[in-house]
């Protein structure tokens, strides 16, 4: 068998499906008993790259951005809540949700990244925004989170707004893009073979098996 299987997972911190995607992916893992022989990496994707400071009404954004009816947004959003519990992930929509630019938090991320505790801040963060109903684009918020998975928030802020630490996050996102990633989750194995979306428990499972025997 060869070494560890690199994961990439290529997702935003107020992506559902991302959310999904991951505890499934996780449930396979831990199914499989292979949890030592992953390593695992977020990488930075922005649903909305040109979304205000502030954010924008939800229901707003997603009839800007795909043309859903409020009727089909609630559809959708009770299906998600559904998967969520399944997996133990709680979704909270309510009227009035926003969504957030997430740029600090990608950055936040890529620190927690070299700390070795990136998995726990990317669910830390989408824990906060699904399902706590908490603004992951403000920096009270964003500091409140690093201290509960134990960060240190003046190196973690004090990188917020490097120059340097925020052309490589970009760049980082540019990078997926230029490899075709145009939406999220992707799921990208030993930088060779990429799944798509939320795919069922069963679908990483069979992924994971073929990649130990290869």
């Amino acid at each position: 068998m060869s070494n560890k299987i690199k994961i990439d997972v290529v997702s935003d911190v107020v992506c559902p499906w991302c959310a999904i995607g991951y505890k499934r992916l996780e449930q396979a893992i831990t199914e499989m008993g292979i949890q030592d022989k992953i390593e695992l990496e977020w990488q930075p994707f922005q649903l909305n790259p040109n979304m205000p400071t502030n954010g924008q009404d939800l229901e707003e954004h997603i009839t800007e951005k795909y043309g859903s009816t409020p009727e089909q947004q609630q559809e959708s959003q009770e299906r998600m809540t559904d998967f969520g519990a399944e997996l133990g992930f709680k979704f909270d929509y309510f009227k009035g949700m926003r969504m957030a630019n997430t740029f600090d938090a990608h950055v936040l991320l890529e620190y927690a990244k070299e700390n070795g505790k990136q998995t726990q801040l990317k669910m830390r963060l989408m824990n906060a925004f699904f399902g706590e109903r908490k603004d992951v684009s403000n920096r009270d918020i964003l500091k409140q989170e690093l201290e509960t998975v134990g960060l240190n928030t003046s190196e973690a802020f004090a990188l917020l707004d490097s120059q340097d630490k925020r052309t490589k996050v970009k760049s980082d996102e540019d990078y997926w893009k230029s490899l075709g990633v145009n939406s999220v989750p992707t799921v990208v194995f030993n930088r060779k073979s990429a799944l798509t979306g939320a795919q069922p428990v069963a679908v990483y499972k069979q992924v994971l098996t073929e990649l130990l025997e290869s």
